[in-house]
């Protein structure tokens, strides 16, 4: 039987009443592990909810890039397994003892019974356990993998915004053309005057007569300055670039690591099965 002193300290239950208290407390069983035992792994079923009554316990998981996050440490009085007392789905995390520890079990099955007898019990549980929720999920999303479109978001300088404009109107077909039309325009006006018959029919001033050391000037100066433009842009889509990469490759190492679990997962499987077979 659990300690009463012991549940009315559990962070789960202290919306409860006292009566509701000592009914859960008779359905409780006492649990002993080893250090170093791990008590479930993470993607394990998951039917009970357990209550650290002596010993430590830790509770972590494994990011995309195979890195361990501590998602708790459970020392007497706190509790984990929660979730599976409500869906009894997959256990979220691996909980392994740190030293050895005795804890409190209760069963999904009991605490069915439980709610059914008292239904407002159930609103007051899910009410700690949202916190709990909460927090583990924030701390959760700063560790997924990144989005492509938050990590490439506009952060850049005015310099490079006007860099990335100009690198995109020179790269056009308008600006080919006006080019075209101005060299057009500017080498025909500085041709030497035409003469017919002895008579200069156009009359105009000439600004840059051959060879247009003006205009080889102008377009020297200009090719330096977008020129100078486009390796700014390109270096600032190198870098998206290599984000991109980054990403790709972070998911894919996560896929790995999925089939690496899946296969421990089947290897622990088969190991239990056998041990079983071997002790019947």
């Amino acid at each position: 039987m659990a300690a009463p002193d012991l549940i009315n300290k559990v962070e789960i239950f202290s919306l409860l009443g006292t009566k509701e208290r000592s009914t859960l407390t008779n359905m409780f069983k006492v649990l002993t592990i080893r250090e170093d035992q791990v008590l479930f792994r993470f993607g394990d079923p998951g039917d009970t909810f357990y209550v650290v009554k002596t010993g430590l316990v830790e509770l972590f998981t494994h990011d995309h890039g195979g890195s361990k996050i501590v998602l708790a440490k459970c020392g007497p009085g706190n509790f984990f397994g929660e979730l599976s007392l409500f869906d009894g789905g997959a256990r979220t995390a691996t909980a392994l003892a740190l030293e050895d520890s005795a804890l409190l079990v209760l069963s999904r099955e009991k605490l069915i019974k439980f709610l059914e007898q008292n239904p407002s019990a159930a609103i007051n549980m899910i009410t700690v356990m949202g916190q709990r929720i909460r927090n583990t999920g924030n701390l959760l999303r700063q560790r997924v993998t990144r989005n492509v479109n938050e990590e490439s978001k506009d952060r850049r300088t005015l310099s490079e915004k006007a860099a990335d404009n100009i690198a995109r109107i020179c790269g056009s077909m308008p600006f080919l053309l006006i080019h075209v039309l101005l060299f057009t325009f500017w080498i025909t006006w500085n041709i030497e005057p035409i003469y017919h018959s002895g008579i200069n029919w156009l009359k105009r001033a000439v600004f840059d007569p051959f060879p247009f050391g003006l205009l080889a000037m102008t377009v020297s100066v200009e090719a330096i300055i977008l020129s100078t433009c486009l390796l700014i842009s390109q270096n600032r889509q190198a870098a998206k670039d290599r984000i991109r990469s980054d990403i790709e490759y972070e998911v894919n190492l996560k896929a790995e690591l999925e089939v690496a679990y899946l296969h421990e997962k089947l290897d622990n499987m088969h190991a239990e099965i056998l041990a079983r077979l071997h002790n019947k």
